[in-house]
């Protein structure tokens, strides 16, 4: 009866223990891919961080700045909320002078999220910036206007109005508009920008990013 007892009270602990443990993130291996990266070919402090959805994680640094220390942290798929969630772990070891962000995009997709609710995402990834960082700038690319998506553009210039104006009362940030480059005399979407998806940019589309990006990116 001892012998069964200690058994019965070791299979609770262990059942126990392994509820109490947290599930594996839907990023953990992408992220210990970018830390062991890290590790081997340590990254610059005090550069750029980008960090956001794929539009971020697609995005080729180093052909578009490669005078800049620029630290890619996009990962595919993800939300606004996801990068704060995450920010201890993919903008704070790099202390970056500036942090630009592209999220949003997969928030208002299938209605899962209002822009209210995105705006408010926005605004608790730029506490969390200023708590950690108080004099680091911060950009916010726009919400882009895409084929695939040509159905959310009036959700994407709610959540991006409301985004621009919480910029503007932070000095150190700002608000980059790439909307109007990326439609066509019609006021179409230019279907030439991306790649088949219709969704992601492509060397074209990334160039327009890269022209209105670069003044605002230059270190001091």
């Amino acid at each position: 009866l001892a012998l069964t007892g200690i058994l019965t009270l070791a299979i609770t602990s262990l059942a126990e223990e392994t509820k109490a443990q947290p599930k594996a993130g839907k990023w953990d291996k992408e992220f210990a891919a970018m830390e062991a990266k890290d590790k081997q070919s340590p990254p610059p402090k005090n550069g750029i961080v980008f960090v956001g959805s794929s539009s971020i994680r697609m995005w080729d640094l180093k052909k578009s700045f490669p005078e800049l220390p620029a630290v890619n942290r996009g990962f595919g798929g993800s939300q606004l909320i996801d990068s704060v969630e995450h920010f201890d772990r993919l903008v704070v070891p790099h202390q970056p002078k500036i942090v630009v962000v592209y999220a949003g995009d997969n928030d208002l997709a299938g209605g899962k999220k209002t822009p209210q609710q995105v705006a408010a995402d926005f605004a608790a990834f730029q506490k969390k910036l200023r708590a950690a960082f108080p004099e680091t700038k911060l950009i916010f690319l726009s919400i882009k206007p895409s084929t695939a998506r040509a159905k959310l553009l009036d959700k994407q210039r709610q959540a991006n109005e409301l985004i621009r104006q919480q910029c503007s009362n932070d000095k150190l940030c700002t608000f980059l508009n790439v909307e109007k480059p990326m439609l066509g005399t019609d006021g179409q979407v230019r279907p030439d920008l991306f790649l088949k998806d219709g969704l992601h940019l492509n060397e074209a589309g990334y160039k327009i990013w890269n022209e209105l990006l670069l003044p605002l990116v230059k270190l001091d």
